[in-house]
């Protein structure tokens, strides 16, 4: 697909490397000269230098026969008077990134009268993400496949664990679950691992499994499976804001320390349900008289990743609560992986990430078979799933039977809406959806797996 995307930023130049990547044809517009150009050699995608809310800028990046049109500037009001121009100039599809909260009562009626594609929201998306980490504290990263069906769940092995120095084939005996460990990440290597492969601690396993046996499983490892009951949150901004509400409705109760007094009020008037400190998290003697301790998560979502990098480590020393860390730079992403800061969100991969999704979405309803499909420890893996058509390879033979290229786990297959672990003597049918794990990209078809 032809696409344009408008600001040449962290998610922009994220959008440009990925989607360049899957095939498209991407054009980049951006008023600085030097992102712009930075963008377009690492990315080898065109760029343009200019306002991308401008029709003749946008008509020299072909906005006419384009399929998408996709704005993540700063401004929001940019981002939506870039899209209402390309929508009136070429008809494509549009995309744009609002963060102000004031739009966010108003985003229905904005997506309606503007017609637009998508509005994604940075702040909200971060929110939820955090959420899903605190209602399932056992994981480092949750992914959903077949309508959250399935789920692929990432966790870090512990000395002398129940999984430490065992190899995944005597896994089911040893613990009775029906789970599938399809990739490991050890150091700088990613793996996809057979059944001889032997777990050592401090890997980063990737597991796949239905909700039920995955909560199963964690159990038998003696994981907190539970929600956390409460949670100490560092900084008031945007995020804080929506991760509070959701957790209040969850029933957990919210604790926010932040240091700025007239933040406190606003944010007393905003969240009547949450307790507010008004102080210095800085302060180690301000997080041990707040009950550091005793909390059962840990947020550090300040807008400084220095200042949040820090406060997990310190939270780390002294408490087991679950982790999380908000980090706005992605640049250092494999240094930070390494500090052991429990869950990292990132709001603006996360943004890409949801834009990319539906761009996925807009290729399958023209000719590709994928449902949905993640990358994985740095890119190096991919997690898709595949509809299963007519006349494909697959169908009626035995899993035993396939012979299927190197680095390819077939993890689960969904039936009439029952999604089970593929095993040897499992077949695919067709209307089935399989999902499958691979080092290999840029995969179209499941018959591209087949020898």
């Amino acid at each position: 697909m032809k696409i344009i995307i408008v600001g040449c930023g962290n998610v922009g130049a994220a959008l440009a490397e990925q989607l360049s990547t899957e095939g498209h044809d991407i054009t980049v517009i951006d008023t600085r000269q030097q992102l712009v150009e930075t963008v377009s050699i690492s990315s080898d995608v065109l760029g343009i230098v200019g306002n991308g809310a401008s029709f003749t800028v946008q008509s020299e990046a072909g906005v006419e026969e384009a399929d998408l049109l996709i704005a993540v500037t700063e401004s929001d009001e940019l981002n939506l008077l870039c899209c209402l121009i390309a929508k009136k100039a070429g008809g494509c599809h549009t995309i744009a990134r609002v963060s102000n909260p004031v739009y966010s009562k108003e985003i229905a009626f904005i997506k309606e009268e503007l017609g637009l594609s998508l509005i994604i929201n940075p702040q909200l998306t971060a929110a939820r993400e955090m959420a899903i980490m605190l209602k399932f504290p056992f994981a480092l990263k949750i992914e959903m496949f077949a309508k959250s069906r399935a789920e692929l769940v990432v966790c870090r092995i512990e000395e002398g664990g129940p999984l430490c120095n065992i190899k995944l084939k005597d896994m089911p005996a040893r613990l009775n679950c029906d789970v599938l460990i399809t990739a490991v990440e050890r150091g700088d290597q990613v793996m996809i691992p057979d059944g001889n492969f032997e777990l050592h601690a401090k890997d980063a396993v990737t597991i796949l499994g239905t909700q039920a046996r995955t909560l199963q499983f964690f159990k038998k490892l003696g994981k907190q499976t539970a929600a956390a009951r409460d949670a100490m949150i560092i900084g008031g901004g945007r995020t804080t804001i929506f991760l509070a509400k959701q957790l209040l409705e969850m029933g957990v109760k919210v604790k926010i320390i932040e240091r700025d007094e007239k933040r406190c009020e606003f944010l007393t008037e905003m969240l009547p349900g949450a307790m507010i400190i008004c102080g210095d998290a800085t302060d180690k003697n301000v997080l041990m008289e707040e009950g550091l301790l005793e909390t059962e998560a840990f947020v550090a979502n300040t807008n400084f990743d220095e200042e949040n990098i820090m406060l997990t480590l310190f939270a780390k020393s002294l408490s087991d609560a679950k982790l999380i860390t908000k980090v706005h730079r992605i640049d250092y992403d494999n240094i930070i992986e390494n500090l052991d800061l429990g869950s990292i969100i990132y709001p603006k991969y996360l943004t890409a990430v949801n834009i990319i999704k539906y761009v996925r979405a807009m290729k399958n309803s023209i000719g590709s078979n994928i449902e949905t499909l993640y990358r994985l420890n740095d890119n190096r893996i991919e997690a898709l799933e595949f509809l299963i058509k007519e006349n494909s390879p697959v169908v009626g033979i035995p899993l035993a039977e396939l012979k299927l290229k190197k680095n390819v786990i077939i993890g689960c297959i969904t039936h009439k809406g029952k999604t089970t672990i593929a095993k040897g003597q499992s077949v695919i049918r067709v209307g089935d959806t399989v999902i499958l794990i691979t080092t290999r990209t840029g995969l179209h078809d499941i018959r591209d797996v087949v020898k």
